[in-house]
């Protein structure tokens, strides 16, 4: 009692609650501009507002004529933004960025809370708020002047290439939609890119924009003001203590209907931890595909039994050289289908049980190999690898993990049982598929251990067995790449410059020959070219293009040489003879004097330099070039694109010029995958130039 003495009610204020305006009034924050300067008093051209979204967008003039604003760039902007030419869809149609555009975004959906509160004489009205809005500058000008840019770089690309352009045929692939299962929609309904496509739909509603001190804005304040206020009792307010304090401090179940919704493939690991341990590994392997089992029990935590986990996952995932892949049928439940060609998941289970399986047999896999037995279209074959492999170029897919031989050895009661699964799933994909059984890999015996484990001898004896079957095959074709090294093949209109070859270079030949009999280099790719040659020899003994210098490494000048030659082809990949000399010309220019290359470098040591650094003559059949149009190529580089430009070499072998369609027909023959065009750009841009809608090797562009 003391304190309330102590502090008295000192006045008595009447509440009162204006609706009005309560479905249509919005706060209004600028987070980016202080509070001492406000837009009250700078024009506004437009406004709309998506209600719905409660999204609204302004449009207010910039003063061009204050001394601060920088007149050249609001010129350069707007030329960026609408070009040269000025029409009706202009954003500025001034030729000068003269206004800009705020766009909102909402601070909370839940405004139940907030009020607009208006005190006059002695009376404190309140209206609810219907949104609190904050607006922020909007670039979009910037994303309309970068597509300006693109139009304009794809229009002059498109002079050049127009020829090529009219001879491209592209492949359509027809395909026939099935009816949607009610889990695919919902993940559509649920997904970003429908959210977007369905707030797009709504369509703005244009605003008429009245100042603060317009006369209608005075008009409409009034209603911020609750009517007849003035001895009229406001029933809105009677309410209980509890009805009170139930308004003040609502459920927290409101809230949580409020809170956005993660994506169905989201869950956080506080979340994950909360469900039972089969379903924590069941989502874990669903959404990881492959995992070895010590990382598993790494993410269920540290007090999880072990015993437990390997229970649990051999019920979702199979064994695959030690690590544990999740069956077809979690990622395939039934009655779904394929989203790239409407298989049923049953076909689609089946083909991919077909790929796990191989991947206990070896650890490469050819895609081709897969889609012909399966009869998968390559999407689906695709989607298939990638949950398990990586892909690598020359050889194929390779499984994502290594050997987890750990597990082998400590658990092979596991081992044995997942070992007796896949000779089930074998025998049943032998009947499916038809395979012949001569080429399918023997099935390992029961008491011999699980699949895909081979003792050392065994290899051993293997490896023999192949040897000696392959042997006779090998001298045949030693014996065959003799005969095309003495006498090279040679196509129609190509010119070779015969050059001695000595017969030791010969006899050092078939020696290594001999010792290395294999050879690992793609078919096809060096029959045409005049130094058909692996690297190795191209670098160490004749070739048809000349004779590496004697003791090549053994001089400083030649080392210097043979460093600028190698540092040029990384750079410039192909190069003519005469190119060559101007860049080691250039490059003598910027050393100092006395240095040692310039004691004098000779063409056919230079040439030979080329050579021994793994570079080859390319012998384009132009009409009769002169020796200084020779043509040199970086047959190695050791990235990613070697085959690419190997193949892009043999073409210009046989034609000087030639179009990108046959290019990108030849690349996708040889290399097996459709390439994108990325990867094409990249090859052309290394190797070639155009011209007139055709492609030329660097230098060969005849004038």
């Amino acid at each position: 009692m003391a304190n309330e003495e102590d502090d008295p009610v000192v006045q008595e204020i009447d509440v009162y609650l204006a609706k009005s305006l309560a479905e249509k009034l919005y706060l209004f924050q600028y987070p980016v501009r202080p509070a001492s300067m406000t837009y009250d008093d700078i024009p506004h051209l437009s406004a709309k507002i998506k209600p719905k979204q409660q999204k609204v967008e302004l449009e207010m003039a910039i003063d061009t004529l204050n001394p601060n604003y920088c007149r050249s760039k609001g010129e350069q902007i707007a030329l960026n933004v609408d070009g040269a030419c000025a029409d009706e869809t202009s954003t500025y149609s001034s030729k000068l960025m003269d206004k800009q555009t705020f766009c909102s975004s909402q601070t909370t959906s839940n405004t139940s809370r907030y009020a607009a509160a208006l005190y006059r004489q002695g009376e404190l009205h309140l209206t609810p708020l219907h949104g609190i809005l904050q607006l922020r500058p909007s670039f979009s000008y910037l994303d309309k002047a970068d597509a300006k840019h693109r139009e304009r770089e794809a229009a002059n690309e498109g002079d050049s290439s127009q020829d090529e352009a009219e001879d491209d045929v592209k492949q359509i692939t027809v395909r026939f939609s099935r009816p949607e299962s009610e889990q695919a929609r919902q993940r559509r309904v649920q997904s970003y890119e429908f959210l977007q496509k369905k707030h797009a739909e709504e369509p703005w509603v244009h605003l008429h924009y009245y100042g603060l001190r317009d006369s209608r804005s005075e008009h409409e304040r009034q209603y911020l003001l609750c009517p007849g206020s003035s001895g009229v009792e406001n029933t809105e307010l009677v309410k209980s203590p509890s009805e009170y304090l139930m308004m003040l401090m609502p459920p927290s179940q409101e809230e949580e209907k409020d809170k956005p919704v993660a994506p169905s493939n989201v869950l956080s690991m506080a979340q994950l931890r909360t469900l039972p341990l089969a379903d924590q590994i069941k989502i874990l392997m669903k959404n990881v595909k492959v995992m070895p089992f010590a990382n598993l029990m790494s993410l269920l935590g540290p007090s999880i039994d072990s015993v437990a986990v390997l229970r649990g996952i051999q019920k979702v995932a199979m064994l695959v050289q030690g690590n544990w892949v999740v069956k077809s049928d979690i990622l395939y439940p039934k009655d779904s289908s394929s989203p790239h060609s409407g298989v049923p998941a049953e076909v689609l289970c089946r083909g991919r049980d077909f790929v796990m399986w191989k991947f206990t047999q070896s650890r490469w896999v050819v895609r081709k190999e897969v889609a012909t037995v399966t009869k998968l279209c390559a999407e689906d074959v695709k989607d298939f690898l990638e949950h398990m492999a990586v892909v690598r170029i020359n050889k194929g897919w390779e499984f994502i993990l290594p050997y987890d031989g750990e597990f082998i050895k400590k658990h092979p009661d596991v081992v044995q049982r997942q070992h007796m699964l896949w000779t089930g799933i074998q025998a049943k994909l032998e009947k499916v598929y038809n395979l012949v059984k001569e080429t399918m890999p023997k099935k390992p015996d029961a008491q011999s251990g699980p699949a895909g484990l081979v003792c050392g001898d065994q290899r051993i004896q293997v490896a023999k067995t192949k040897a000696q079957q392959n042997h006779a095959l090998l001298e045949r074709e030693l014996q065959r790449r003799k005969e095309q090294l003495r006498v090279p093949a040679v196509p129609p209109g190509v010119r070779i410059k015969e050059e001695p070859v000595s017969e030791e270079g010969e006899e050092d030949e078939e020696q290594e020959a001999e010792e290395e009999p294999m050879d690992t280099s793609p078919s096809g790719l060096h029959s045409k070219l005049a130094n058909g040659l692996p690297l190795g020899r191209a670098a160490g003994t004749d070739s048809f293009n000349g004779h590496p210098p004697q003791g090549c490494a053994s001089t400083p000048v030649a080392r210097e040489l043979k460093a600028f030659v190698e540092a040029t082809f990384q750079r410039q990949f192909v190069l003519t003879l005469s190119e060559l000399k101007r860049l080691f010309n250039l490059h003598l220019a910027s050393l100092p004097p006395g240095h040692t290359l310039f004691s004098g470098i000779s063409d056919r040591m230079l040439q030979d330099t080329v050579l021994a650094a793994g570079c080859k003559q390319i012998l384009v059949p132009t009409a009769a070039s002169p020796d200084e149009q020779k043509v040199f190529a970086l047959w190695e580089s050791g990235d990613m694109s070697d085959q690419h430009r190997q193949v892009l070499l043999e073409i210009f072998s046989k034609n000087y010029r030639v179009r990108r369609n046959m290019i990108q027909s030849r690349l996708t023959q040889e290399c097996g995958e459709d390439l994108s065009k990325q990867e094409v750009d990249k090859v052309l841009k290394d190797c070639c130039v155009s011209y007139g809608g055709m492609w030329y090797l660097k230098g060969t562009v005849q004038s």
